[in-house]
């Protein structure tokens, strides 16, 4: 009887004690953007106004919501100014992308970024808006940029799939929906069988071609960012059930395309931790061990590589 009694107390005054908080899955944020804020923008999964309405408010907004889901590496694109001062607020949380999405300005000369990639101001070739400007990133505009990244061994990320309705009508005239189909990466894939690319935004909705690019490519890796939040959550649950499906579950990277809206990251964390048909496993290698592996970060000194069991 003693013994049943102190069991019974032993769990009573367990009962009372406080939840303790379970530490959140570690994360590497593949797909972020820093630059100027759009005041009062309508985040368009939330109906709400945007929560920063300066630029410091973006930068901190987001570094408290990098911190808020546990993001121990960010990697940032933009204007040079914005990810330099990112850089300085983050320290190693944050890496640098060569932005060539730059509203049709000239491109840099590849002898300035070679010295960025060499000095580590940038970490990679990210992100290759070409869609948006009415470019292939298969044709001769992008091969000298290509080549450098292949001799440097830097990770190129490429826009696919769509953007924002009405691009054309607004941002981007030149904006074709054709030119977010992942297939038309074979070209360049063949003609530098060493570079590392990975597919933004998972090439949806072209599905058949990403799983047919992941397939041929080994080389090739795709994050989910934006369509973990911006399209209904059932359709980025089917596609990426499917991509899952297809095999490629240790080559999907979590992104939250952050852009103007700092509270979407977290928005983007809980379409990924919400897929209960993924196992935890597959939630680790989505949030952390793919992009680990990918980017290489057990040969840098500003990351570990220590893959989350």
């Amino acid at each position: 009887m003693m013994r049943e009694a102190l069991l019974a107390l032993s769990l009573a005054v367990t009962a009372t004690l406080p939840a303790q908080a379970t530490e959140p899955l570690p994360i590497i944020d593949v797909h972020l953007h820093v630059g100027e804020a759009a005041p009062g923008a309508i985040n368009p999964a939330t109906g709400k106004p945007t929560t920063a309405n300066t630029a410091a408010e973006r930068e901190r907004l987001t570094l408290e919501q990098m911190r808020k889901h546990n993001i121990v590496l960010g990697l940032v694109s933009g204007p040079d100014a914005a990810m330099a001062s990112m850089r300085r607020a983050g320290g190693d949380k944050i890496w640098a992308g060569a932005f060539l999405d730059d509203g049709g300005n000239a491109l840099p000369p590849t002898d300035t970024l070679r010295k960025a990639f060499t000095s580590g101001d940038l970490k990679v070739m990210a992100e290759i808006g070409a869609q948006y400007h009415g470019l292939n990133p298969s044709d001769p505009w992008f091969e000298p940029y290509l080549a450098l990244a292949e001799e440097l061994d830097i990770p190129v990320g490429i826009h696919t799939g769509l953007g924002p309705p009405a691009s054309p009508y607004t941002c981007c005239p030149k904006f074709s929906v054709n030119l977010g189909n992942p297939a038309l990466l074979e070209p360049m894939l063949k003609r530098h069988p060493k570079l590392r690319v990975w597919i933004m935004h998972a090439g949806w909705p072209y599905l058949q071609e990403t799983k047919a690019i992941l397939y041929m490519y080994p080389q090739v890796y795709a994050d989910v960012a934006v369509i973990n939040w911006i399209i209904p959550r059932a359709e980025f649950h089917q596609y990426l059930r499917e991509l899952v499906t297809a095999g490629f579950g240790d080559r999907l990277m979590f992104g939250s395309d952050q852009m103007i809206w700092p509270e979407s990251i977290g928005l983007a964390v809980e379409g990924v931790t919400s897929a209960n048909f993924l196992s935890e496993a597959q939630k680790r290698d989505i949030f952390y061990n793919n992009a680990a592996r990918f980017f290489r970060l057990d040969r840098t000194a500003s990351a570990s590589v220590d893959v989350v069991r």
